[in-house]
């Protein structure tokens, strides 16, 4: 799905794929690993994902990654926080296999604002997206044990157990991957 057709879908539904935007957009394919933003870069960019699998990560003090989520094709992504405030970003933005994805520069999405009210929709389905995802994921670990997430993600979001490797889902679930072996082994 490309983001002219998500906007038809789900923001408007009388802009048609072919209608001129109110911000510019690219098409940026890249390798898999790639980091797209780093610890301490100022996120300049947002991206809708085409094609591939991408995750947002941050370190604790300990030195241990934590992944905060995994984006699929049809998403929006970007260290968010640093994207809104301009700061530097305290998660790093990496894609796990090819990517392919739309990017809106964080200048353009300014402009637009000021004139496009449906610029202003897509940022505000784009920010509650992203509120919704992580209230949810806030309860879930102050309400759940691990096992418990482990099935909501299994039964909520299959491609995320079927496609991303099970060192990154325990990572995920805050939990150790032997954790996770024993977990998936118990309810198996």
């Amino acid at each position: 799905m490309s983001l002219e057709l998500f906007i038809h879908q789900y923001v408007d539904s009388s802009f048609m794929p072919g209608d001129p935007l109110p911000f510019s957009i690219e098409e940026l394919s890249v390798p898999k690993h790639t980091i797209l933003t780093d610890y301490g870069q100022v996120e300049r960019k947002a991206y809708f994902l085409l094609k591939g699998m991408a995750k947002i990560s941050m370190i604790r003090q300990d030195g241990e990654e934590r992944v905060l989520e995994f984006f699929f094709p049809g998403q929006f992504f970007s260290a968010y926080s640093s994207f809104l405030n301009q700061k530097p970003s305290d998660v790093q933005v990496k894609v796990l296999t090819e990517a392919t994805m739309q990017v809106l520069s964080h200048e353009s999405m300014q402009a637009a604002y000021a004139h496009s009210l449906l610029a202003n929709k897509l940022g505000r389905l784009a920010a509650e997206f992203y509120y919704v995802r992580k209230t949810q994921r806030e309860k879930d670990f102050l309400t759940k044990s691990a096992s418990e997430r482990y099935l909501d993600l299994l039964h909520g979001r299959p491609e995320l157990v079927q496609q991303i490797p099970i060192q990154l889902i325990a990572k995920y679930l805050g939990v150790t991957a032997e954790s996770l072996s024993r977990i998936r082994k118990s309810i198996s």
